[in-house]
């Protein structure tokens, strides 16, 4: 990976009042002189899953491997079994060694080329080989990293890249990584004269409504053996793309060293991003000799304003935003950790229609497509380094290769993303072991100061959690932060902020159940930033977590007693497959105004038997009347307004008439006896009946619905189409207790990707051509291929009338 300790300078001094006004931006490839900057390199790779030690040499025999296209996790396409070693923290999903090898040709035209190879992330221990010669190892399988390759290829000839990638130890991550290069490869081909790797930093030092001054920061090389004269000129687009700034710089390099050039443009009536309003600029770097171009890159970014301060929390573009975030992990469900650009975007969708208008990449860096996606979306980053520093939480987690790689890694999330308007503070730990003690606050300090030099713009948190003693032993910790992170912690924070005034709060993680509570100290308390609920989305591993059980079962809710076959974490707002649970409607009426009404059931219990709540669970409540065996039983009804009253109908009669404002916590609860049936939840403002919401009973299932999220994809052998099949009954109302075998059949230029339906407890394969549905719904992932066409997909199951749905795949521009 290139150097760029020459940029870091000037220490970042703390304040009590913290503000950063910047323009951000990400970098991207550009075609330069016919080559290709920046050069896709996830096709035609060879896989093996076990060792082979041999594998590594130019000569060895692949034929018999497998043949695949990255991004790829070979642990989401084996089968649960509680005999894995990932155990329950990983979701009882196999791991283990697995080595890729790709055989490629090296034109003459790279000769008087530099040529690196770029992996986004690869899971874990990689070590990478070309034409048998080691590049080195990388132990974090959550930083990017790249390699030199000019000095060992062959040129006009083949050459061989072989990957080595060793995930058998365990545990070594909260929670389930997956296993192998799951984001994409890229080979990187330039000028010996070229802007570095993350070598462009964008900020603003004024931005207002009639102008934004930017500054751009470019580190150039020079990899030549010769003083280089060169000009860097930069030029700023508008999403129109007319000029909005140009600049250029006459600069002399000396052989084989690194400079930093600071550019100062003007953009007049900028359009500034928000989560609203995401408007995105566009910056074009170029190096230049004698008129020749010898690179040329584009960098996307944002112009905005950000500041922290106590007295007016985080306010973006001058105004104060209330953080309602969630934490998600870096999985896409029964696509495991494979980081299609689709599946990042899709995440991103979920996250923003679910209400939220922050995430927190909980506990590790994430891929360049989701952040991308939430720069061109328009949803608020917490960046997260690490899960634990000098001392471990599982045997084989990162606390083994901190002290040597911390640094590194750290730089590696941090140039890399810097430039995301999205990300609006970083993270540098999550519930540290070490937390309270001095050697926790040396570490945390050595840390900011790292950042700080790369990134002064942003402040740092990270998430610190109650160790079981008294909580403000965590001062010393949290001041040497620009803002403490509360693991479950926000009661505190009123009498946290008379014992310190100047001290800013973000709840990093909370309890679904506590939404209201802290949704109210957030709205009351202008030093809590917002909060972080645990979690956005399910996920893999950390199996049982949110889950609720009935008397009798196995109790509680931690994965580290073997609850198999669950495998995976309920605690979500939105669920495996994309629904959005009731609590995710709830909060999202908390801190938004584009949903005002909607209503659910509490699931009765059976009785004898008793509905157990854990923790980090809901009570278990479903978009249903339909309750078969509960006829004549008092059923709750749960309805969620911003109305002043809510009125309830059952069969067009009047069940009663309830306040649901803010003292009343937006919440309606009735008392309905069960019958099949119809029930309506009416809002009412004035007196006036304003919205209506209705709940009816299902009848026998009778039909299959399919509904695709797109009808077209692109034939690029990546992108995916996802979609959601229903169960209904012949009036098309959801049978929520259909659980019926379902048998994919797919016809056309695509492949069935992965298929889920959300039951933590299904032990059925994700990269499956069959599933069952669960309460009456399932998901189908296709992924295109490298050809143009119509692609059906059929559903079929016993006692149903088959359905078809049909998609198109277009081009790769």
């Amino acid at each position: 990976m290139e150097s760029l300790n020459s940029h870091k300078k000037n220490h970042f001094m703390k304040q009590i009042v913290l503000t950063f006004i910047l323009v951000v931006s990400s970098l991207s490839s550009y075609a330069q002189s016919g080559v290709e900057r920046k050069q896709l390199f996830d096709y035609d790779w060879k896989f093996f899953l076990g060792d082979a030690s041999k594998a590594k040499t130019s000569d060895f025999n692949d034929t018999s491997w497998q043949s695949l296209d990255l991004p790829h996790d070979w642990s989401i396409e084996g089968r649960v079994n509680p005999k894995n070693p990932t155990k329950g923290a990983g979701g009882y999903f196999p791991a283990g060694i697995g080595w890729y090898r790709k055989t490629f040709q090296a034109p003459d035209a790279w000769k008087t080329e530099k040529i690196a190879i770029y992996f986004e992330g690869v899971y874990m221990n990689s070590e990478v080989f070309i034409n048998g010669k080691s590049l080195g190892v990388h132990p974090y399988g959550y930083t990017s990293f790249s390699y030199d390759l000019t000095p060992y290829l062959n040129f006009g000839k083949e050459n061989v890249i072989a990957v080595r990638v060793d995930n058998s130890q365990h545990v070594n991550s909260r929670w389930y990584s997956g296993s192998g290069i799951y984001r994409h490869v890229w080979m990187m081909v330039t000028n010996p004269v070229h802007v570095a790797q993350w070598g462009a930093a964008i900020t603003t030092p004024v931005v207002s409504a009639k102008k934004a001054t930017v500054q751009v920061k470019t580190w150039v090389k020079n990899e030549t053996s010769s003083v280089q004269r060169i000009v860097v000129k930069t030029i700023l687009w508008n999403k129109s793309s007319k000029n909005a700034g140009n600049g250029q710089t006459q600069i002399e390099l000396p052989a084989n060293s690194e400079k930093e050039i600071t550019q100062i443009l003007t953009v007049s009536n900028p359009m500034l991003w928000t989560p609203e309003t995401p408007y995105l600029y566009q910056a074009q770097i170029q190096v230049l000799q004698d008129k020749k171009v010898l690179d040329d890159t584009k960098t996307n970014f944002g112009i905005r304003s950000i500041k922290f301060t106590v007295e007016n929390g985080f306010q973006l573009n001058g105004k104060t935003v209330k953080i309602n975030g969630g934490c998600v992990h870096h999985e896409n469900g029964c696509l495991g950790s494979a980081a299609f650009d689709r599946a990042e975007e899709r995440k991103i969708q979920l996250l923003k229609a679910g209400g939220f208008n922050a995430v927190r990449t909980s506990h590790n860096p994430p891929s360049e497509a989701f952040l991308d996606a939430c720069d061109r979306l328009g949803l608020l980053v917490m960046d997260e380094s690490f899960d634990c520093w000098k001392v471990g939480k599982n045997p084989n987690d990162y606390s083994k290769y901190f002290n040597e790689w911390w640094q590194r890694d750290l730089d590696a999330m941090v140039l890399r993303d810097r430039n995301h308007p999205s990300i609006f503070i970083w993270s540098i730990g999550n519930e540290i072991p070490e937390r309270g003690k001095p050697d926790a606050v040396k570490t945390a300090s050595m840390m900011i100061d790292e950042l700080k030099k790369m990134d002064a713009t942003r402040p740092v948190t990270s998430a610190i959690v109650e160790n079981g003693k008294d909580w403000t032993i965590m001062d010393s910790l949290m001041v040497v932060h620009d803002v403490a992170g509360y693991n479950y912690h926000l009661f505190a924070a009123p009498t946290d902020h008379q014992r310190v005034p100047s001290r800013m709060i973000v709840q990093t993680e909370s309890y679904p159940k506590d939404a209201f509570v802290n949704w109210k100290l957030v709205q009351d308390n202008s030093y809590v930033l917002g909060d972080f609920v645990w979690t956005a989305i399910d996920y893999l591993g950390e199996a049982g977590i949110g889950r609720t059980f009935y008397s009798g079962e196995t109790p509680g809710e931690n994965w580290d007693n073997d609850m198999f076959p669950i495998h995976a974490a309920y605690c979500g707002d939105i669920d495996l497959i994309g629904w959005r649970k009731p609590i995710s409607h709830y909060r999202s009426m908390l801190y938004n105004d584009n949903e005002k009404l909607y209503m659910a059931v509490r699931e009765p219990e059976p009785e004898p038997l008793e509905i157990k709540e854990t923790w980090w669970s809901v009570w278990p409540t479903w978009e249903s009347w339909t309750w078969h065996g509960f006829e004549g039983r008092s059923i709750n009804v749960e309805v969620y307004s911003k109305y002043p009253k809510v009125r309830l109908y059952q069969d067009n009669k009047l069940v009663g008439e309830q306040a649901t404002s803010r003292d009343q916590q937006f919440k309606a609860t009735f008392a309905v006896p069960y019958s099949a049936g119809q029930l309506k939840a009416v809002g009412i403002e004035n007196g006036k009946e304003m919205e209506s919401i209705v709940l009816q009973t299902a009848g026998d299932a009778a039909k299959i619905k399919l509904t695709a999220d797109r009808k077209e994809m692109t034939a690029n052998g990546q992108d995916l189409i996802f979609v959601t099949v229903e169960i209904t009954d012949k009036n098309g109302v959801i049978q929520p207790n259909a659980a019926n075998r379902l048998q994919f059949k797919m016809d056309g230029p695509g492949v069935i990707a992965g298929v889920d339906n959300a039951n933590i407890k299904d032990l059925d394969p994700y990269v499956s051509n069959s599933r069952k549905a669960w309460k009456g719904r399932a998901l189908v992932v296709i992924k295109s291929t490298h050809n143009v066409g119509e692609i059906k997909l059929t559903v079929i199951s016993a006692d149903l009338k088959e359905a078809t749905i049909k998609m198109n795949t277009k081009g790769n521009k």
